[in-house]
């Protein structure tokens, strides 16, 4: 039975497909920007998006049995609805899975390239913009660390949601206390203290519509609700379980690594007086420069890009796994290694012909302006205005020790599923990437 043995390994698991760049390099730039104003935005919406948004994907997921295109299938079918929609539309944000791994592919491999060169000490001694353009800006120049993430990741989804539970029980404590360490050292630097009261500052220009849109959409993906990919978690996840008991769980261990990840790297940037930076510029440029300054920066480095190594696989795993248990469940007589090798070859070999930062740059704005948000918006839709409600309200309190009802339907379908469509909309009309 291709099911979770135990509460923590789902939600670890969960975890791990969340917490990923978006926590990383998204929030700390966007929490350097917008302060205190941004970080109670931010709150507010991670409460409102786990609460009603993860825990319908995964209430979608347990329903089905199975992954995205199954999912959709059903949930119209629950209705008799057009069950022809509901057999393809459930593409739309499968894609933005599969589309979003060969990005994720790419990143990984530039951060493995870090971790190696922080372990020969060669980063520790150049350039850091130099030696970022050295890989990023040729052909084929991390094809290596490519293929052996790609591995490693195939590895450990081979067995299901048992491998990918007993990975996720190491990869995402070892994440946190990684960090944990990183924050320790950051706070005994002069001046890291004047770094967190920038932080938590209250500025009163930032009280404004664009602090609070950027607020939604990095709460909204960061917690991968989109629509596809915690949907699988959900399908692995026992009937005994409180799926809404999860998924706050999960929003508040993926917001604690989103603050771990600020107390590093905001009090560092302020003391090395370098300039705000967010995506790749502040892992490969900012935060090398300031470790080569930093005593005993190189172990620094390696336990950095180590951690951030963990939770990109993490991230892949997820990805992976909701294409291979959509295409066995669309094509039964599918086998799973075949599914993951041909999804680990597709990811791989677009993944491959994209190394350069110029291709991938592009690449990764189509999918998170266009795919994603669709697909994220099409998800919200199907759960509260296709999908049969006592259907879903039945799931999510299967295993619940407290009933839910009305009132967590209407914040689904009347809160969450407008603020899905808003993002969208903004998104597309405006070109922004979350």
């Amino acid at each position: 039975m291709n099911k979770f043995n135990s509460k923590i390994g789902f939600i670890l698991t969960a975890v791990g497909s969340a917490v990923g760049m978006a926590n990383v390099w998204g929030f700390p730039y966007k929490f350097q920007q917008g302060g205190l104003v941004f970080f109670l935005a931010y709150l507010v919406f991670i409460v409102i998006f786990s609460y009603v948004g993860l825990s319908s994907e995964f209430a979608v997921g347990r329903l089905a049995g199975t992954g995205t295109l199954g999912a959709y299938y059903k949930s119209f079918k629950s209705k008799n609805k057009d069950t022809l929609i509901g057999k393809y539309i459930g593409f739309v944000p499968l894609f933005g899975s599969l589309f979003i791994a060969v990005g994720y592919a790419v990143i990984v491999s530039y951060i493995s390239k870090a971790l190696l060169d922080s372990l020969t000490g060669s980063l520790m001694e150049a350039d850091a913009a130099t030696w970022f353009d050295s890989f990023s800006q040729k052909p084929y120049s991390v094809v290596g660390f490519h293929l052996t993430i790609i591995v490693l990741t195939l590895i450990t989804c081979i067995g299901g949601a048992r491998t990918i539970e007993k990975s996720n029980k190491f990869m995402m404590p070892t994440f946190f206390v990684l960090f944990v360490i990183l924050a320790i050292k950051i706070l005994t630097l002069d001046g890291a203290i004047e770094g967190y009261k920038y932080m938590f500052r209250y500025d009163g220009d930032a009280l404004n519509i664009n602090t609070i849109v950027q607020a939604m959409g990095q709460a909204f993906f960061s917690l991968s609700v989109t629509g596809s990919g915690m949907i699988v978690c959900g399908a692995y996840l026992s009937k005994g379980e409180d799926i809404v008991s999860s998924s706050k769980m999960t929003g508040l261990l993926d917001t604690i690594a989103a603050l771990l990840s600020s107390c590093v790297i905001i009090p560092a940037i302020m003391v090395y007086k370098m300039d705000q930076a967010g995506g790749p510029g502040l892992l490969f440029q900012v935060l090398p420069t300031i470790l080569q300054d930093m005593f005993l920066g190189r172990l620094f480095a390696i336990i950095l890009y180590l951690a951030v190594i963990l939770a990109g696989i993490s991230s892949l795993q997820n990805m992976f796994e909701v294409v291979a248990e959509s295409l066995m469940n669309r094509y039964p007589k599918m086998k799973r290694n075949v599914a993951l090798v041909l999804i680990g070859i597709f990811v791989f070999g677009l993944g491959a012909n994209m190394e350069m930062i110029s291709q991938w740059g592009p690449f990764m704005d189509v999918i998170s302006i266009y795919i994603i948000p669709i697909g994220a918006s099409i998800g919200a839709v199907t759960w509260f205005y296709v999908l049969a409600k006592d259907k879903l309200i039945g799931e999510i309190n299967q295993g619940s020790e407290k009933k839910y009802g009305d009132s967590w339907y209407k914040i689904g379908k009347y809160i969450y599923t407008p603020i899905a469509i808003i993002l969208c909309v903004i998104a597309l009309i405006f070109k922004v990437s979350f």
